[in-house]
C-alpha cells in the first residue's frame, strides 16, 4: 500500500494544479505588462510546473512512506502549507493581479519549500534533494515577479 502516499499527493496536486491553472489567466492584462528579457516563454510554465509536480508527488509520497508515525504529521502539515502557498500566488498575480502581493506570498512559498526540505532531509535525503527544482524555479518565479513590479510600477 505505499502507492497510497504518492495517490494522494498527485490527487492533492491535481486539485491545486487546477486551481493555479483557472485563476491563470495569460490575457490582456499578462500579455501588456512589461517584462524583462530574461522572461521564459509561456510554454515553458506547463512543462516546468509538471516536472516539479512530479518531484513534489516522489519527494512526499516517499517522506510518508518512509517516516515514522510521529514524523508522518510533520509530512502532512508542511506539504498542506505549501500547497496552500503554492495555489495562492497564482490566484493573487493572475486573478486579483496584484503582484505586488504574490510579491509577498512568494516568501512565504519559498520559506515553506525550504520547510519541506529541512524536514524531510530528517526523514530521508533524497526525498528533502528532490525539492531542488522546485525551491529553484519559484527563486526564479520570485525574480521574475519582483522584475514585473519594477517594469510595471503602476502594475
Amino acid at each position: 500500500m505505499q502507492w497510497v502516499s504518492y495517490a494522494v499527493t498527485a490527487a492533492a496536486l491535481f486539485v491545486v494544479g487546477g486551481v493555479g491553472a483557472r485563476a491563470t489567466d495569460i490575457g490582456p492584462w499578462y500579455r501588456n505588462l512589461t517584462k524583462p528579457s530574461w522572461n521564459p516563454p509561456d510554454w515553458a510554465f506547463p512543462v516546468v510546473w509538471t516536472t516539479i509536480y512530479i518531484l513534489i508527488i516522489a519527494s512526499v509520497g516517499r517522506a510518508w512512506n518512509l517516516a515514522d508515525a510521529d514524523s508522518r504529521l510533520m509530512v502532512v502539515v508542511l506539504t498542506g502549507i505549501n500547497l496552500v502557498f503554492n495555489m495562492l500566488w497564482s490566484v493573487l498575480f493572475f486573478a486579483m493581479k496584484k503582484p505586488l502581493w504574490a510579491m509577498f506570498e512568494v516568501s512565504g512559498l519559498w520559506l515553506s519549500i525550504a520547510a519541506m526540505m529541512v524536514g524531510f532531509y530528517s526523514i530521508d535525503t533524497l526525498s528533502a534533494l528532490l525539492l531542488i527544482p522546485y525551491i529553484a524555479w519559484v527563486s526564479i518565479a520570485a525574480l521574475l515577479n519582483l522584475s514585473i513590479i519594477r517594469l510595471n510600477p503602476a502594475g
